[in-house]
């Protein structure tokens, strides 16, 4: 596929129907399905994060053009943040109770990681700038996974309910396409390399442990599941055997790229095919 030239980022005013999700949406598969449930109970929070940081960005950008990005960037994930509110919100439909793992993310994100506002006016800088690179080092994982899931036949041959596909699929590819917004707000910022490694050294290893306290939350509480059911790491090597999670060479791969001196996210998915899966994403037609 010929990538697109630039293109302007704009909000998709998508809407899913959730009534007939079944627990296990990946049929016969709970530990896939939690495992990509994980998403729903860390992006609301995540993602509302991202455009608070950004809206304190924004006046401080004086390049039109990275401007008008990061308007989009905001645009589309205010988006996902509802777009996954919504699966939390049927959850308990199912007999999963959510909120407590969900009152930890929202802990981190705006306790640990939140506003401020004691520091100096130069302090409060500083903090912003630090906040951007995480949250490039994060868009990086984001930008990895929507890729993943872009080119995942293994759940489509799993039956994997088609409504949380277009879910995955539609986010996964905004991801791709405003891929390389956060990682230009930093470097406008501050584009030293020790900056943006430092980030995803606190990212990275984040990320992972939230994950595994995720999966091992959602998989103790699923009701259809024996008491005191436990994520093994057998459990996840059949699920990438069968193509139903990212496994870990490639996951170890892309991590290795962000470290490369001469990285830029372009290296990671393709804008073409992120493109031609929204011409078509059900949710994004109707939105449209």
């Amino acid at each position: 596929m010929t990538e697109p030239d630039k293109l302007v980022l704009q909000p998709r005013d998508v809407r899913f129907d959730w009534s007939e999700l079944p627990m296990h949406w990946v049929p016969r598969e709970p530990f896939a399905t939690h495992m990509l449930n994980v998403l729903h109970l860390l992006l609301p929070e995540g993602e509302r994060w991202f455009c608070r940081a950004f809206q304190q960005a924004l006046p401080l950008i004086d390049d039109d053009r990275l401007a008008e990005d990061v308007r989009g960037f905001i645009g589309q994930e205010a988006v996902h943040a509802e777009a996954h509110q919504g699966v939390l919100a049927h959850l308990p439909a199912n007999g999963l109770d959510p909120e407590p793992f969900v009152e930890q993310v929202s802990w981190i994100f705006r306790r640990i990681l939140g506003e401020r506002p004691a520091l100096t006016v130069r302090g409060r800088q500083e903090y912003l700038i630090e906040q951007l690179a995480l949250v490039a080092a994060i868009e990086h994982v984001t930008a990895l996974l929507g890729d993943w899931i872009l080119n995942s036949p293994g759940l489509d041959a799993a039956d994997a309910d088609r409504t949380m596909l277009d879910l995955l699929r539609w986010h996964g590819a905004e991801e791709v396409e405003h891929r390389c917004v956060a990682f230009d707000v930093m470097r406008h910022f501050d584009g030293r390399y020790l900056r943006r490694v430092r980030a995803m050294f606190i990212a990275g290893p984040t990320l992972w442990i939230m994950w595994v306290k995720g999966v091992k939350f959602l998989m103790a509480h699923d009701p259809e599941l024996p008491n005191g059911t436990k994520p093994t790491w057998g459990d996840y090597r059949r699920a990438v055997g069968k193509g139903l999670l990212p496994g870990p060479w490639r996951i170890a791969r892309s991590m290795s790229r962000y470290f490369k001196p001469g990285y830029y996210p372009t290296q990671e998915g393709s804008t073409a095919q992120a493109v031609a899966y929204l011409a078509q994403s059900p949710a994004a037609q109707a939105a449209h």
